[in-house]
């Protein structure tokens, strides 16, 4: 009877232990099971959040954009760093290998781009290959009779660091492509060919991209019954354009340029002297309505008191008024003007007269 007890508590023993066995492995399994189904959950939310979950979404959406440059030859590890960096995506990895899984590699575009932190990996890679590149151009106006100078300073101040060299622009760099260069002396800057104008620069653009905006309008303002006009008269552009440089500057406004550019027109033919207080401000750097006399003794070629004859440059940029003044200047008789204080231009025929005119509208 006792044996039967014992027999049957082993029995009973071994019937349990198997079932912890049983249990054990059902709780192995099921942990196993969890985890290969667990996993690759939380692997698909991690790699599914690095690259569509954008960087700021909800309260984000539509709101701050990062504006961002890609060079050429940058390629696609330079363009994820760049990206990461910004603050636009969370891991060069995952883009890189998003890149790779869709074979984009080829196709991103250098430009300049504006992501929105808003936007996915897809939907920045959809931008960069789409070379949705950001309209990048400056505006930048330039008034009639600014200098190459005024111009270049304008053009650094918005930016522009090729200008820095725009005053070594030499005509004889662009006598070969521009016509109304022909006469023109080469070593010459491109003082009076720089049209004023409104323009639209490439933030980037290089200082040969910005002169030749500058000198495509010049060619397209010179009209074709202007440069007939200048061949009949046995004149060259350049010579033209540097009488309407000093037009510019004289003139009180349009009105006054056609009688302005007669006067000197008759000087220039009788061999008077232009005695132009425009090229004494050009040579001093000043901006008096009367130079003082001892400037009008300043030695320069620029100084039309002392000299003979139009400066040898032109000493602003001209517009378009100008320079049909210059071309078609009247028939008169007048031989000086001057500028009252508060009023229209005087013009005179004679010194005497001039010097009356002096007398009434200057003291």
């Amino acid at each position: 009877m006792k044996n039967n007890i014992e027999n049957a508590s082993e029995q009973k023993q071994r019937i349990e232990s198997k079932e912890k066995i049983i249990v054990r492995r059902r709780f192995f399994i099921g942990g196993a099971m969890v985890i290969l189904i667990i996993v690759p959950i939380v692997f698909f939310v991690y790699v599914w959040s690095q690259i569509y979950q954008p960087i700021c979404s909800g309260v984000c959406k539509g709101g701050a954009t990062v504006d961002v440059k890609i060079e050429k030859g940058i390629g696609v590890k330079g363009i994820s760093a760049l990206l990461k960096n910004q603050g636009l995506i969370r891991s060069p990895f995952w883009f890189e290998s998003y890149v790779w899984l869709k074979n984009q590699g080829t196709n991103m575009q250098a430009g300049n781009y504006r992501i929105n932190v808003s936007q996915n990996v897809p939907q920045i890679i959809e931008v960069i290959t789409g070379g949705k590149v950001v309209n990048d151009e400056i505006q930048v106006t330039f008034p009639e009779g600014f200098s190459l100078i005024q111009i270049k300073e304008r053009l650094l101040a918005q930016g522009f660091l090729a200008a820095e060299s725009l005053g070594k622009e030499k005509i004889a760099d662009y006598v070969v492509q521009y016509k109304f260069f022909n006469g023109a002396p080469e070593e010459a800057n491109l003082e009076g060919f720089l049209f004023p104008d409104t323009y639209r620069f490439k933030s980037d653009a290089t200082a040969k991209e910005i002169v030749k905006k500058f000198l495509d309008n010049f060619d397209k303002k010179l009209l074709p019954e202007w440069r007939e006009a200048i061949a009949k008269q046995n004149k060259t552009v350049y010579e033209v354009v540097k009488l309407a440089s000093i037009i510019q500057q004289e003139a009180i406004g349009d009105q006054d340029m056609p009688l302005v550019a007669g006067v000197f027109a008759n000087r220039l033919r009788i061999g008077m002297a232009l005695e132009s207080d425009a090229t004494i401000n050009y040579v001093t750097g000043k901006k008096d309505r009367q130079p003082l006399y001892e400037d009008l003794k300043v030695s320069s070629p620029y100084n039309t008191y002392q000299n003979r004859g139009l400066p040898p440059t032109p000493i602003c940029n001209p517009g378009a008024a100008a320079i049909e003044a210059a071309i078609n200047p009247p028939a008169t008789d007048y031989l000086y003007f001057l500028h009252p204080l508060d009023g229209e231009t005087v013009f005179s025929k004679t010194l005497e007269e001039h010097n009356r005119n002096k007398v009434k509208y200057l003291k």
